[in-house]
């Protein structure tokens, strides 16, 4: 079954609330097996929304419209749906009483406009608002269905888990799960050329790639009768994916993140961590630091922006930046030692760069970033070119940085399983 979402109020339009009503609907239509195609936002006015409703009615079995319940002239969604549908508004009984309960409750005089909420369409199955005043609708005509829920999150929510998510099911008995593979140090283009042969074949499951700043994730999405069953034809997929990109997969988990991926591999091998960064200024440490239980293995983290600091605090050689400057490889290099050298850390990470606007030249443009990682006193430098504005370009090299951590983690595990 398609589902359509309408998202109702100006101040959506505006930017002055961000809309996530949408992305909780989309999530949880999907995990109920429902198709979505189309969401649209529509501002308080009558004739618009008419027509979207109109539009949604005729190419969606369901719709789920959020907002424009309200008390006010404005909040025009039930209306519109009524008369959209065929329908004749009635007074509920209880949703009045709930609303007088609701404003005696505050202490609060009701005004005669706040009766309005109480009216529903005829037949309709109402949905009781136990943390508001306006009651949520389900709306019948046909083989269609309008769903109507208030617009604030901690209403709407609620709602949806009590009454819609029940309803949606029984509607439609199929369901859509997915998993993700999350692979860090490869670009969406190679990923898409390795695994091309399955994009080409795929109709249940599918894959879905996805570009992240320093990653690509690949959505393996399944529709089945049942969780067991859609996973049950996930896994080959995801095995198959596994073979492929072995080395670039860091987790198949949604909710860990890389740098959730790397604190596990270095508590897993007992190895603790430190930081020193210029151009990045302490993006590295504090994605680490986010980690829950990262104080296991997290020892110091220096933020080195000039070259006194970096001279000072980490011993880099005045020659050495007088002869190829803060940005290089053998700044990086010797930042790194030297945190290694003062944090007795097992793992460190060193970056240095141009993030710009200003100070590039022909030769060491902006966007050129030197990224050092040192596991056990074993170091590897490499050099990256960002494209983008400063904060872009901070924000892929501190992911650069957590890949190469990363990497160089399961470098050294490889040679440690070799030498036993």
């Amino acid at each position: 079954m398609v589902v359509e979402l309408i998202s109702v109020g100006t101040e959506l339009l505006l930017g002055n609330i961000v809309n996530t009503n949408a992305a909780y609907l989309a999530e949880q239509c999907a995990n109920c097996g429902l198709s979505c195609f189309y969401q649209t936002v529509v501002g308080d006015n009558e004739e618009r929304l008419q027509e979207t409703v109109k539009a949604g009615l005729k190419r969606s079995d369901i719709l789920i419209l959020t907002g424009g319940l309200g008390p006010t002239d404005d909040d025009l969604t039930k209306e519109v749906v009524t008369k959209a549908m065929k329908k004749k508004l009635v007074e509920d009984e209880k949703a009045r009483e709930m609303i007088q309960t609701y404003f005696d409750n505050r202490g609060m005089v009701i005004t005669k406009n706040n009766w309005k909420q109480a009216l529903v369409p005829e037949g309709a199955i109402v949905m009781y608002n136990n943390n508001g005043t306006a009651p949520g609708l389900i709306v019948e005509s046909g083989e269609k269905c309008a769903i109507l829920l208030p617009g604030p999150p901690n209403e709407m929510k609620p709602m949806f888990e009590e009454y819609v998510k029940d309803y949606l099911k029984k509607k439609n008995p199929e369901v859509i799960v997915s998993t993700t593979v999350k692979l860090c140090g490869i670009g969406e283009s190679t990923v898409a050329t390795m695994i091309q042969d399955m994009l080409d074949q795929q109709s249940n499951p599918t894959i879905a790639p996805y570009a992240k700043t320093g990653e690509v994730h690949l959505r393996v999405t399944a529709k089945a009768a049942d969780e067991k069953s859609a996973n049950k034809l996930i896994k080959p997929v995801v095995k198959q994916l596994k073979t492929r990109l072995a080395e670039y997969i860091y987790t198949t988990d949604e909710n860990t993140t890389l740098e959730n991926a790397i604190v596990d591999l270095l508590v897993a091998n007992k190895l603790t961590v430190s930081t020193v960064e210029s151009c990045t200024g302490g993006m590295i440490a504090a994605r680490l630091i986010n980690v829950p239980g990262v104080s296991d293995v997290f020892k110091m983290g220096h933020i080195t922006y000039s070259n006194k600091a970096k001279k000072k605090i980490l011993g880099v050689k005045k020659r050495t930046l007088e002869k190829h400057t803060a940005v290089s490889a053998e700044v990086a290099q010797e930042m790194v030692k030297g945190v290694e050298m003062v944090s007795k850390a097992d793992v460190c990470v060193s970056v240095t760069g141009l993030a710009g606007p200003d100070g590039g030249t022909a030769k060491k443009p902006v966007g050129l970033v030197y990224i050092a990682c040192s596991v056990k006193g074993n170091v590897t430098v490499q050099e990256y070119h960002f494209n983008g504005n400063r904060a872009k370009i901070r924000e892929n090299a501190t992911a650069s940085a957590l890949t190469l951590m990363r990497k160089c983690i399961l470098e050294y595990m490889t040679e440690t399983a070799f030498m036993k």
